[in-house]
């Protein structure tokens, strides 16, 4: 299965409606349907609708066809009818002309200061004609139908780019952790051997003394042990590297797998960065935090990319 994004875009128009779906006979217009969708990332499903009042009661009919193919997004959807002339403009009928007089003395009447109408408003609203929104309901579905097709092939290219990424940091992620791994040993060796070089010159001072020097020895010895301990637990990151192993591998699987990822991505990311915080303040080398620094970064950028997953 595919990884999707929730970012995405797809326009669609016909040429004209299977029916005129006009009220007047004495014309030919066919009506010319578009659909817009547009979608980003979003916690849940929000769609919302920007439709003529001739196809709001395709809404529910829209809402049904999106909720089954889309699962997480901001999705916008656009419509819009064009009715064009077949055989050029007409000039308008007598009815028409009576029409759109009354209708201006109606408004002159309380806007005495209102324009008249120009020859090219009145051809313009004569052209206009009621559309019966029956007619349009097929032709609209089918043009949902082919919109929500391409969204989703959209979203499919853009999220095969996101999953394309995130494996690559991933496998950089991997190598750090790898860089990471030799240096603790050493880190480990040298501090015990300062610690043993501490109790060395506390044995020599107290050499060949008893009594409060000899005690000052053993307790100087007993110290050094207990410091070398202490440090060789605090620096130890074996444990975060082996569990951030483990999140890159549920990561890489996901991606294989493909399909509704995008929450339990967000998840595992949150994991990384509290392992990487943590092998941070673990550090006691300036290579040791640099690694550190650099898998931060790299996290951050696999955050950013997952919030556009579905």
């Amino acid at each position: 299965m595919a990884v999707y994004s929730m970012t995405g875009y797809a326009t669609v128009q016909s040429p004209g409606a299977r029916s005129t779906g006009l009220t007047d006979p004495e014309r030919t217009l066919s009506p010319t349907l578009g659909l817009e969708i547009r979608s980003v990332n979003s916690r849940f499903l929000d769609l919302a609708f920007k439709l003529p009042d001739e196809l709001r009661s395709a809404e529910p009919g829209l809402r049904d066809l999106l909720g089954a193919r889309l699962k997480r997004g901001k999705v916008e959807i656009r419509a819009w009818i064009e009715n064009r002339q077949e055989t050029g403009a007409r000039a308008p009928s007598t009815a028409d002309l009576q029409k759109l007089v009354g209708l201006q003395d109606s408004v002159r009447s309380w806007l005495p200061t209102a324009a008249p109408l120009s020859v090219a408003e009145v051809l313009q609203l004569s052209s206009r004609h009621a559309v019966d929104a029956g007619a349009l309901q097929e032709p609209l579905m089918e043009l949902a139908l082919r919109s929500v097709d391409q969204l989703v092939e959209a979203r499919a290219r853009e999220g095969q780019r996101l999953a394309d990424m995130l494996r690559d940091r991933s496998g950089r992620l991997r190598q750090l952790a790898q860089e990471a791994q030799p240096l603790i040993p050493l880190l480990v060796a040298q501090q015990r051997q300062r610690f043993l070089d501490r109790w060395n010159e506390a044995m020599q001072a107290g050499s060949g003394s008893t009594g409060p020097l000899g005690g000052a020895s053993e307790m100087a010895q007993d110290r050094a042990l207990t410091e070398a301990t202490a440090f060789a637990i605090r620096i130890d990151v074996a444990e975060e590297i082996t569990r951030l192993d483990s999140h890159l591998t549920e990561i890489e699987r996901l991606l294989s797998r493909g399909g509704e990822i995008g929450k339990r991505l967000d998840f595992l990311i949150q994991e990384l960065h509290r392992e990487a915080n943590t092998l941070g303040a673990k550090s006691s080398s300036l290579e040791l935090t640099r690694i550190s620094v650099d898998m931060k970064v790299l996290v951050e950028q696999m955050r950013e990319q997952v919030q556009n997953i579905e």
